[in-house]
């Protein structure tokens, strides 16, 4: 099956964790796939060398996304490269953890930088490209489980990933009209970069993992089937949706 079959694919914190894996996952479907990095350059190489052992383009664009120039930059390369885009998907994401009474100005400022205002100008960029081309598209942008409830050490992080699910749901009233759908998925705690300090002590891992009705903390391979499904055809009536994809983790109360 090839979900994504000749679709162009841009994705951006392509270079690890979620991005990555959504990246190989949309070429073995078929896309030939653009990733945006900030820093991984290696880590970069290797997912388009992973891209193109599976037989697709691929091509990777650094960029800090929390720069609007960043935006345009990508989207132009991989139009450039491509010929156009199909699917976006706005992952690039940072959560430095930190308690919440002497939270630096400056960490709050780039957390909002990066995690939503660098989704709002690449979904922006994004979709005038999609308009632009007259055929539809679409959106799928990687909120978090952390947009529906708290968390001690990420005042800072969880409003950015609920304004990103809050921006797809308004996204997707201002471009349904030109075919474009937008989604997002919400993952509960998921091995990355992004926490992989935080989880470095043991018994928290355990005590997290114990609480997932699964019985394992996710891997960013989890989420790349859900990615893939809301980029695709299958999803043709989804719009403006949320889907948890938390191993059961959020209805898990008592």
């Amino acid at each position: 099956m090839t979900l994504l079959k000749n679709k162009r694919v841009l994705i951006t914190g392509g270079s690890t964790g979620i991005g990555a894996a959504a990246a190989v996952e949309a070429a073995r479907q078929g896309a030939d796939v653009a990733i945006n990095y900030a820093s991984s350059e290696d880590r970069a190489r290797q997912v388009i060398a992973q891209i193109e052992a599976l037989g697709r383009k691929g091509l990777a664009v650094r960029g800090d996304v929390a720069d609007p120039a960043t935006a345009t930059d990508f989207v132009g390369k991989a139009v450039d490269a491509f010929g156009g885009v199909d699917v976006f998907v706005s992952n690039a994401g940072i959560c430095p953890f930190h308690a919440f009474l002497d939270m630096p100005v400056e960490v709050v400022d780039r957390t909002f930088q990066v995690n939503l205002h660098g989704a709002y100008y690449m979904v922006q960029a994004a979709a005038n490209q999609m308009v632009k081309q007259g055929h539809g598209g679409a959106i799928v942008a990687v909120s978090s489980i952390s947009a529906l409830v708290g968390g001690e050490f990420q005042t800072h992080y969880t409003p950015t990933k609920a304004g990103v699910h809050s921006l797809m749901q308004s996204a997707a009233i201002a471009l349904g009209k030109h075919g474009i759908r937008c989604n997002s998925v919400l993952p509960g705690t998921i091995l990355t970069e992004i926490n992989k300090e935080d989880l470095a002590d043991t018994e928290k891992r355990a005590r997290m993992a114990a609480r997932v009705p699964l019985g394992r903390l996710g891997e960013a391979e989890d989420l790349a089937g859900p990615i893939v499904f809301l980029a695709s055809d299958m999803a043709r009536y989804i719009t403006g949706a949320a889907l948890l994809v938390d191993g059961g983790a959020f209805v898990n109360l008592q």
